[in-house]
C-alpha cells in the first residue's frame, strides 16, 4: 500500500510539473533575440545583422515586437485577438495592422503591399527563434490549369526574394 501512495505521489508531481512547463506565446518567448539575417535573391546572397525583441509592454495583452535590421529597430506591437484560437495583430504603429495565426509554436502572417505579397513566419523553440520571409510580385504570377470545370485556374507567386535567420536569445 504505501508502495502505491508513493507511486501517486510522484506521478501526480511529474504532472503538476510538465503542466507548469507548458509553453504559452507569447509569455514563454519573451526576450531578446540576434544573429544574421541572410537575403537571397536574383542578385546574390547579403547578409546582415538581425535582432528581434519581444517584451511585456504596458499595456495587458499587448507586446512590444521590435525587428532590427543593421542596428535600425522597427518597432511595433503584438496584440492578443483570442489565445484559444491563435489570432494576433501586428501594429507596425502608422495605421497598418496585420493579422497573424499562431499555431504549433509558428507565428504567421500574410499580406500584401505596393504589389507584392509577403509571407512572415516566426518558429519558436526554447532559446531560439526562426524568421523567414518571402516575397513575391504580384506581377509574376503564373496562371495554370483553367482548361475544365474540374480544373480551375491555379495562381502561382514566384518567390523574388527569401530572408532567413536563426536568432539566438540573448542573457
Amino acid at each position: 500500500m504505501k508502495r502505491v501512495i508513493s507511486i501517486l505521489i510522484f506521478l501526480s508531481s511529474i504532472l503538476a510539473i510538465s503542466q507548469k512547463k507548458k509553453e504559452t506565446f507569447p509569455n514563454s518567448f519573451l526576450g531578446k533575440y540576434s544573429g544574421t539575417l541572410e537575403i537571397f535573391s536574383k542578385k546574390g546572397t547579403q547578409k546582415i545583422p538581425m535582432e528581434f525583441h519581444l517584451t511585456k509592454a504596458e499595456k495587458d495583452s499587448t507586446y512590444n515586437y521590435t525587428i532590427v535590421y543593421n542596428k535600425s529597430p522597427r518597432n511595433y506591437f503584438l496584440k492578443i485577438v483570442d489565445v484559444e484560437k491563435g489570432i494576433y495583430q501586428i501594429d507596425e504603429n502608422n495605421g497598418i495592422i496585420l493579422p497573424a495565426s499562431f499555431h504549433k509554436n509558428v507565428l504567421h502572417s500574410i499580406f500584401e503591399v505596393q504589389g507584392n505579397i509577403l509571407s512572415t513566419r516566426l518558429a519558436f523553440n526554447l532559446n531560439q527563434v526562426e524568421f523567414e520571409i518571402l516575397f513575391s510580385r504580384l506581377e509574376s504570377k503564373t496562371i495554370t490549369g483553367g482548361t475544365s470545370k474540374e480544373i480551375p485556374k491555379v495562381f502561382g507567386y514566384p518567390i523574388n526574394v527569401f530572408q532567413k535567420a536563426t536568432l539566438s536569445k540573448k542573457n
